[in-house]
């Protein structure tokens, strides 16, 4: 199979701007499948143990379910991804203001953050041949209430051994807090199998950062506490679940490898397999947390693209980013980008099948 990147026309925003879809296909046999909106993930096609392809992430397949959509499926999440406490910060002796979105927080960038903006796509070409798509726009100051022009730009590439990566990079004109995160919803089983309690899942993680009742991140770390959120050894999503505080997941930080320290190649932070289709997803990055997210918010309400109804659980979100609150605890993470001093992160999800030809640790997660 020759891997290739097609576009399509995928539906047009109010303002009357087009929107294009674009399908990076790896001879591997992974497909992604990407809008300009939000650098939104629409559909992710994975072989299982025979070679038979599923779409293993939630979302729609039109534009105006997107438009509407308060559960973030697949997007670029922006300035910040998760939860700044109180909807405010203060940086070099200015307090920000920010929309409590999420009272009496500030959530995902706020309600116009980057998974409700439209990105400039353009094809990069790869020595390898992987097909690979950049995604660019500039944040202006103000935006959502943060300082500072800030250009970023996303770009995904899939691997012909069927890697996903997610590569990030942002400068920015005046000191401004930013921790952008990936935001799909994994379900090996296909997106329209139901919940997934069958999925086991293993976190690299013996710290996490706990919250109150609203997910207000206290400021604090704390160990893993063994039969609740520790899955330092794999564990069945079913069993887990109900010992997780609110159900909801967690934010955990990683654990500090001689690859971060030393330099910016990928770290293998998280598995997840399903063990009926054989899929298995292994997640390695340069961010130092990972937060977990269940799917504890979905309530069959939603109707996805394959015309079934999203339960609880019918997703697993496992996103790699810096401490959402660091710009008011930035002893827990500083995660001010200031001028000169650009940032730059890489994401890896890595798809195989059981029985496999190498184990997970021989995968070399680096950029080609």
């Amino acid at each position: 199979m020759a891997s290739s990147l097609q576009s399509r026309r995928f539906g047009t925003l109010p303002s009357g701007e087009p929107v294009e879809a674009w399908t990076l296909a790896g001879a591997g046999g992974l497909a992604v499948e990407a809008i300009a909106y939000g650098g939104i993930v629409t559909r992710l096609l994975a072989p299982d143990r025979q070679g038979n392809l599923a779409d293993v992430v939630l979302g729609f397949s039109q534009l105006e379910p997107y438009l509407a959509d308060r559960y973030y499926f697949g997007a670029i999440v922006g300035r910040v991804a998760g939860r700044i406490t109180n909807a405010r910060f203060e940086l070099d002796g200015e307090v920000y203001r920010l929309a409590a979105n999420d009272p009496p927080n500030h959530l995902h960038g706020g309600p116009g953050g980057f998974s409700r903006r439209l990105w400039q796509a353009s094809p990069v070409e790869r020595a390898d041949g992987a097909p690979s798509l950049r995604l660019a726009r500039r944040s202006p100051d103000g935006e959502e209430g943060y300082p500072g022009n800030l250009d970023v730009s996303v770009t995904y590439t899939v691997a012909n051994d069927n890697r996903f990566l997610i590569e990030t990079e942002a400068a920015t004109d005046r000191a401004t807090p930013l921790a952008l995160t990936h935001h799909s919803y994994f379900n090996l089983a296909g997106e329209s199998s139901g919940q997934i309690v069958d999925h086991e899942l293993q976190i690299d993680a013996d710290e996490f950062i706990p919250t109150d009742q609203r997910y207000t991140l206290l400021g604090r770390v704390e160990p893993v506490v063994e039969g609740a959120n520790d899955f330092r050894k794999p564990r069945r999503l079913g069993d887990a679940i109900p010992r997780l505080f609110l159900n909801h997941g967690g934010m955990y930080r990683l654990r500090e490898r001689a690859e971060q320290r030393l330099g910016p190649a990928p770290a293998k932070v998280a598995r997840l397999v399903h063990a009926e289709s054989g899929r298995a997803l292994e997640v390695a990055t340069t961010a130092p947390c990972l937060q977990l997210y269940t799917a504890s918010g979905l309530d069959g309400s939603v109707v996805g693209k394959s015309g079934v109804a999203y339960p609880r659980y019918a997703g697993v979100c496992l996103e790699c980013q810096e401490y959402a609150d660091g710009a008011n605890t930035p002893a827990l993470g500083d995660i001010i980008l200031r001028p000169g001093q650009p940032r730059r992160h890489t994401t890896v999800y890595a798809f195989s099948c059981a029985p496999s030809t190498h184990s997970p640790e021989a995968i070399d997660y680096g950029q080609q």
